[in-house]
């Protein structure tokens, strides 16, 4: 039975949702506070899909490393001291899920996840999706040779996961990519995981969802839901009411307050991540890479090469913070020694504010908050990594039918 269903966001969860509910037969608007070309946490990413990422951001040791980097301006994490209830919550939450027990659940689903969602990729690609799709693994490259054991044992347990892994020296890694001259002890690589062009890919969605008739409300700001009894009869926006069936929040970081009223507490903070892009980079790599002991990804696209990292939490701040974009500039020399820190002149930082759960698991299913409402949002620096994999489970949630992956773990209300 056809449904009208309105998705609130139209980042890489909310297009995907779109497009997978349209494909179903439903009629699907969309409404985005931005326009059709911007510049929000989709779109200037890594573009990175890797299942090889199955340890969530609440690990063991993250309290102990994040506590060391926050007095280093260009660390890679960093929290800003503030009096904030909400933030304080969000800690506490982190520290109690940092535990060898809670990676040991969530392992195996963040694999599989990342997984469907690769195999969604390569699909869209042979469809004849120009996306961007490089399908020859990723590299995380160790300077010093203790990090470097330190990732031979998180080799050996993506393989006990059933994820390849292969430890390299420094000269089998240069084999492996020549195309780049690099300073290294020594490399894992995981031939699973593959990268794309983030931009590409979601006009492409965008140009997909639109011919299966989605009708996209941009510039449009969500003010309240309009309830009746246990159900949403419509959202009230800055265009007017908008009536649905079903409605699906895929609103990223802004997600939380947009549903303070109905009830549901979905506790998350703004990881504000930078990237910058080469145009015409001195040297350019076949394969992504994460520069390890720095936390700055590296992914060709196309003829230009791109550096992001960091993680700054200081609440829904947009602000450029120059010396965290300098950090990742260092790490690129330090890793590339072909690369100058003068080849970035003159570039402008993009940045976007990741929604961080604090268990590191996105928030995907249904909630006690109203009947007809499902939540896709949480996904932190995995947003593109797990999107077509969100947008096929809201589809089949919206059909109630299976979702085809135990959602436990990711229930919206688990921190009710």
């Amino acid at each position: 039975m056809s449904k009208h269903l309105v998705i609130l966001g139209g980042g890489v969860s909310g297009l995907a949702a779109a497009e997978a509910c349209a494909k179903r037969g439903h009629r699907v608007t969309l409404i985005e506070r931005h326009g059709p070309t911007r510049t929000g946490c989709s779109y200037g990413n890594a573009g990175m899909v890797v299942p090889s990422h199955f340890v969530p951001m609440a690990a063991p040791g993250m309290v102990g490393l994040g506590l060391k980097w926050m007095w280093n301006p260009e660390s890679p994490f960093y929290i800003k001291p503030r009096l904030d209830p909400a933030l304080a919550r969000w800690g506490r939450l982190f520290v109690k899920s940092a535990t060898r027990a809670h990676i040991e659940r969530c392992a195996p689903l963040l694999r599989d996840l990342h997984l469907a969602s690769r195999e969604a990729y390569q699909a869209f690609a042979s469809e004849g999706g120009d996306i961007g799709l490089v399908s020859e693994g990723l590299m995380m490259l160790c300077r010093q040779p203790h990090t470097l054991d330190e990732e031979a044992a998180m080799a050996a347990k993506a393989e006990s996961l059933g994820i390849p892994a292969r430890v390299l020296d420094s000269a089998a890694a240069a084999r492996l990519d020549p195309g780049i001259t690099m300073d290294i002890a020594g490399a894992v690589h995981y031939p699973k995981d593959c990268h794309l062009s983030p931009e590409r890919y979601l006009a492409a969605l965008q140009r997909r969802a639109a011919d299966l008739g989605v009708e996209f409300l941009w510039q449009t700001e969500l003010r309240e839901f309009i309830r009746d009894g246990r159900r949403i009869r419509a959202a009230l926006t800055s265009a007017g009411e908008i009536a649905g069936d079903g409605f699906i929040l895929c609103g990223g970081i802004w997600s939380e307050r947009l549903i303070r009223r109905l009830g549901l507490r979905l506790p998350m903070q703004a990881g504000k991540g930078y990237s910058v892009t080469l145009p015409a980079p001195v040297q350019l790599p076949r394969l992504c890479s994460i520069l390890t002991e720095a936390r700055v990804a590296v992914t060709p696209m196309g003829g230009a090469l791109r550096f992001g990292g960091t993680m700054e939490m200081a609440g829904l701040n947009e602000t450029v913070t120059p010396r965290r974009v300098e950090g990742i500039l260092r790490a690129a020399s330090q890793y590339f020694p072909a690369f100058e820190r003068t080849h970035f002149d003159g570039l402008q930082p993009w940045h976007g504010l990741r929604p961080c759960s604090p268990d590191g698991m996105p928030y995907l299913g249904r909630t006690a908050a109203a009947d007809n409402l499902l939540v896709a949002t949480g996904h932190a620096m995995m947003g593109l990594s797990m999107g077509p994999v969100t947008g096929a489970i809201i589809a089949r949630l919206a059909d109630d039918e299976p979702p085809g992956f135990d959602l436990t773990l990711l229930h919206p209300d688990r921190f009710a």
